[in-house]
């Protein structure tokens, strides 16, 4: 039961060993066929061991020791002379594990590669190195596949913006039938020659592919997928909402957000007192409180520490102010005539310094710019100035024109209303991106001309060329516009591409990216691709 492959031959002794079950075991004395004559032999020249690694059990590693025997071939016309006898499901030539844990470890290379892969066989207790998994990898043959009916095309990256391959699916499976090398025309038109039979190709927009399609299978019908028909025409959309972007700014009674708080009176401005006028007005009352006690000024001075003239001083100014002498007490500047000027035009709402020097040079002013902007400094700090949202920029209000309106926010769908009422031209774009939307989500590829018709009647260069390109590619246009097949699986097959690429860091090259990608899909559930109600659509579609 634990072994089923043993049962074809002799077990002597099974014993544990240096933390490893070992299995020592003999071929039974039978007759064997050759390799090449297939005449069967029993005449034995010799024998030797082999030592064959087992898949582990109860967390130990198995090996088996097998004694074989090499027999003498008994056909004369044969040119091999002796051969080794191979016990079926248990060996096979110039190998060192059991077919069943060569499996094992097969499953773990196509999944895993390299590295990685050897890390988790030290778990399975399989030591191979990182080269011996991806040679097994190398070795197992492709998976066999028919040609199907909805082929599927598009490109993936080798090393992003430098070298490009192309991979092929069955649509209705989504099951890889290869990777190629480049994405020319050329290269999927001799794929097509070399592999008849396809009746739709699923295909993007590049022209390169509707070549090779065209010049492979010219009998095929081509799908241009809808996804990529809604990305070409954001792209149009985003032009044209660069062509007005002075639309989406706000106008001036709606930008204008800048107030001030009343400042009446430069004296009656409070600001803050400085370290030394507080301790002035601590000495002062310090002083006083201590002759009202009737205490002496020496009596004082030796209390507070301090000097005697400094108390005299304190003593006989009636109040702190008159202690504020010298640099102190605001000094005369020549700015004084003409506070009251600045105070009225600040009012106003004259608030620029630069400008109001300019003026006050007009009437007599001979001081600088710095004096005027230190005595506008405190009421600039009391302004309050109230910044409006930023407007929207091309992308942002693209992305409103594009997405459906209920996904829309309730501050969006305002300032997406309030563009469109500034800009006739983007009210017109919004008005043929819903109804392009409604074309696709219904599958309407009757009323493209239509559509067309209208895009061109418009004064949006930007769409012209995205109208252009429709007709150029009309009849694809057309199919994807009208049935159930596109390029979902496609995408999903390159998004795989991709992670098979990080898991091997970037460095595989494309023999062992295309073995990993065939060989890793049959480890995955297929699916069909399902035909897409009315109500279905690509993320942020609006209709």
């Amino acid at each position: 039961m634990l072994f089923p492959y043993l049962g074809c031959v002799e077990v002597k002794r099974v014993f544990l060993a240096n933390g490893a079950v070992r299995i020592q075991a003999r071929t039974r004395d039978r007759s064997e066929t050759c390799p090449d004559c297939v005449v069967p032999s029993g005449r034995v020249h010799s024998t030797y061991e082999r030592c064959l690694a087992d898949s582990s059990v109860g967390g130990q590693p198995v090996f088996i020791e097998l004694t074989v025997r090499r027999l003498y071939c008994e056909n004369a016309a044969c040119t091999r002379r002796t051969f080794a006898e191979q016990v079926g499901g248990l060996t096979v030539r110039y190998g060192r594990r059991t077919p069943l844990f060569r499996g094992v470890l097969e499953a773990v290379a196509v999944a895993l590669a390299g590295r990685c892969g050897t890390r988790f066989a030290e778990v399975l207790h399989g030591f191979v190195s990182r080269t011996t998994l991806l040679r097994m990898v190398m070795d197992l043959p492709d998976p066999d596949w028919t040609m199907p009916k909805v082929l599927g095309v598009d490109d993936f990256a080798t090393r992003r913006g430098q070298h490009y391959g192309t991979v092929l699916i069955d649509c209705e499976t989504g099951q890889p039938l290869d990777l190629l090398p480049g994405r020319d025309a050329e290269t999927l038109a001799s794929w097509l020659r070399d592999h008849p039979g396809a009746e739709i190709i699923c295909r993007d927009r590049a022209g390169s592919y509707a070549d090779g399609a065209r010049t492979g299978a010219p009998h095929a019908v081509q799908v241009a997928d809808a996804f990529h028909l809604w990305q070409n025409l954001g792209t149009a959309v985003e032009r044209c909402v660069r062509r007005h972007n002075s639309c989406l700014q706000p106008t001036e009674a709606e930008s204008d957000g800048a107030t001030s708080l009343s400042f009446a009176g430069t004296a009656s401005a409070a600001k803050e007192m400085s370290p030394i006028e507080v301790r002035f007005r601590d000495r002062h009352a310090a002083v006083h409180s201590l002759l009202d006690q009737g205490h002496g000024i020496r009596e004082i001075a030796r209390e507070l520490h301090l000097g005697g003239n400094t108390v005299r001083r304190a003593a006989r100014a009636r109040t702190p102010e008159q202690m504020l002498n010298g640099r102190h007490q605001p000094r005369i500047s020549q700015l004084d005539p003409f506070k009251s000027h600045l105070d009225k035009r600040w009012d106003q709402g004259f608030t620029n310094a630069i400008r109001l020097h300019a003026e006050l040079q007009k009437l007599g002013y001979q001081g600088n710019y710095q004096t005027i902007s230190d005595y506008l400094r405190p009421r600039r700090r009391q302004r309050i100035r109230v910044v409006g949202p930023a407007p929207p920029g091309v992308r942002q209000a693209t992305g409103w024109l594009m997405r459906h309106p209920d996904r829309l926010r309730d501050k969006e769908r305002v300032q997406l209303v309030e563009i469109l009422a500034r800009c006739p031209e983007l009210t017109a774009a919004d008005r043929l991106v819903r109804s392009f939307a409604e074309i696709l989500t219904n599958r309407s590829g009757q009323h493209l001309k239509d559509w067309v018709i209208a895009a061109h009647a418009a004064d949006l260069p930007g769409l012209h060329s995205f109208a252009n390109g429709l007709e150029k590619d009309w009849d694809a246009v057309v199919q994807g516009l009208t049935t159930r097949w596109n390029s979902g699986p496609v995408e999903g097959r390159v998004n795989h591409i991709k992670m098979i690429k990080r898991q091997m860091f970037g460095r595989a090259q494309l023999p062992l990216l295309r073995k990993r990608v065939l060989l890793t899909a049959l480890h995955r559930p297929t699916r069909s691709v399902t035909e897409n109600g009315p109500g279905d659509r690509p993320h942020g579609m609006c209709a």
